[in-house]
């Protein structure tokens, strides 16, 4: 966990893959979890691929007189691939205190599961805007389901709120979003699971460090390799924490000598959830944001600037109707959906959240959550459901034309990192337009004309 992914911005935030089901196999969460800078048994962030090679063109005949490199791989089968990847591997584990006995039995039968291939590189062609994230992860049956757990549960969650000081609230948003409460915990087998994510993703060093912590969860006891289960991509537990998150925060919080999260017994994974929230800063009582009004004339590309609440209300920012502002204390404005859509001051646990993943859209999503349980409302301000995403064929066509603009000297790549979207306030302000960064459908039929 800085959980999932630690490279998303404002705006980049806003948009989630789209996929209906709210399920670990599939998730609900806008970004993935890993970072491969994350060390072993440290907090972990649950990179990116290089680019493939551009084939040489002009410098040979049409048809070369001379023989075709043989691809990497090309003869070598499945289980040969496999077996010398695991003799290099083992020495790594090895040397990272793995005993032999555990590597081998761990990997006893291990096999690649080209289906997890087939999920792991999936890229949707359309993203998911954040009110139709927001609709899912706060629907009324999980608001209902996560108020019917606060009541369940109450006795436990008075305890870890003692312990760990973190509402529980939050806890339980987390526990809906990451798991439906439990329902879907995901039943792959870790070890075959990210040996094979080791050996064929484009993140093959992040997932070979989850290897060798499930590797260290087994040798420690924790739990069996036939429980050792999860997500395809090697989440486990209640509230999903990879191995190496596991190692680094998870509690053994009855004290009976095993941190399970597994078991149907949500108590160690509650825990842990409290425990690294607390480890990252949550300050108990105290908003994650709250929705505000934003003055006329007010100049958008103050959003995602950081500055005291005081100094915001003294630029008029005012609480919508109902909420307060704490009266001190750092506060992030951000337009989820573009200053067209709601406004919100974020606090200091926004970006704890942020620490479990690291996605805008899915910290909004366990805020509000948690808001909702304890009786708050929806958002006052409308979301601009009219309009919609791109698809990466249009962000090409977007950055073509701020390119012709001369606003934009970056990869024509369809993917909107800081680059873009400042070319965008650019164009934006060019145009007489509020400056707000917020790439989306209407804004490529308004470069059209």
């Amino acid at each position: 966990m800085t959980l999932r992914a630690g490279f998303i911005g404002l705006f980049a935030a806003s948009f989630l893959a789209v996929d209906g089901h709210a399920s670990v196999e599939r998730s609900l969460y806008p970004m993935p979890r890993p970072d491969s800078a994350a060390p072993v048994a440290a907090q972990v962030s649950h990179g990116g691929a290089s680019p493939d090679r551009a084939p040489l063109a002009g410098i040979a005949p049409a048809r070369s007189a001379l023989p075709r490199l043989r691809p990497d791989g090309l003869g070598v089968s499945r289980d040969a691939q496999l077996a010398a990847w695991l003799a290099g591997f083992r020495g790594r584990a090895l040397a990272q205190g793995i005993r032999g006995s555990v590597f081998d039995a761990a990997f006893a039968g291990v096999e690649i599961n080209r289906e997890i291939l087939r999920r792991e590189s999936g890229q949707p062609e359309f993203t998911r805007p954040i009110w139709a994230y927001l609709d899912s992860a706060v629907s009324s049956a999980r608001v209902r389901g996560g108020r019917a757990m606060l009541r369940e549960h109450r006795a436990v969650l008075d305890e870890i709120e003692a312990r760990y000081d973190v509402d529980r609230e939050v806890v339980i948003a987390i526990w809906g979003l990451e798991s439906s409460y439990g329902a879907l915990r995901g039943t792959s087998q870790l070890i075959p699971s990210l040996t094979t994510l080791a050996i064929h993703s484009r993140r093959a060093e992040f997932y070979e460090q989850q290897l060798i912590g499930a590797l260290q969860i087994l040798q420690a006891g924790d739990v069996d390799r036939r429980h050792l289960v999860g997500s395809w991509a090697g989440a486990m537990g209640h509230t999903q924490f990879i191995p190496t998150s596991y190692l680094a925060y998870a509690v053994d919080f009855r004290g009976d000598g095993h941190r399970d999260i597994w078991s149907d017994d949500p108590t160690d994974s509650l825990a842990s959830t409290a425990a690294y929230l607390a480890r990252h800063g949550w300050q108990r009582g105290q908003p994650w944001g709250v929705e505000v009004q934003i003055p006329a004339r007010f100049n958008p590309r103050l959003a995602n600037t950081a500055r005291d609440v005081g100094d915001w209300v003294e630029l008029g920012v005012r609480p919508q109707a109902g909420l307060e502002l704490p009266r001190s204390g750092e506060a992030t404005l951000l337009f989820p959906a573009g200053s067209e859509g709601p406004a919100i001051l974020a606090f200091r646990n926004f970006h704890v959240i942020k620490r479990y993943n690291n996605a805008d859209a899915y910290a909004i999503g366990i805020g509000h959550l948690a808001d909702r349980l304890r009786g708050g409302g929806g958002f006052v301000g409308d979301w601009p459901r009219d309009d919609r995403p791109l698809s990466r064929a249009e962000r090409e066509e977007l950055q073509r034309v701020l390119q012709r603009a001369g606003h934009y000297d970056g990869n024509i790549d369809g993917r909107v990192g800081s680059g873009t979207l400042a070319a965008v306030r650019d164009w934006q302000a060019a145009q007489g337009l509020a400056p707000d960064g917020y790439v989306s459908f209407a804004l490529l039929e308004r470069m059209r004309r």
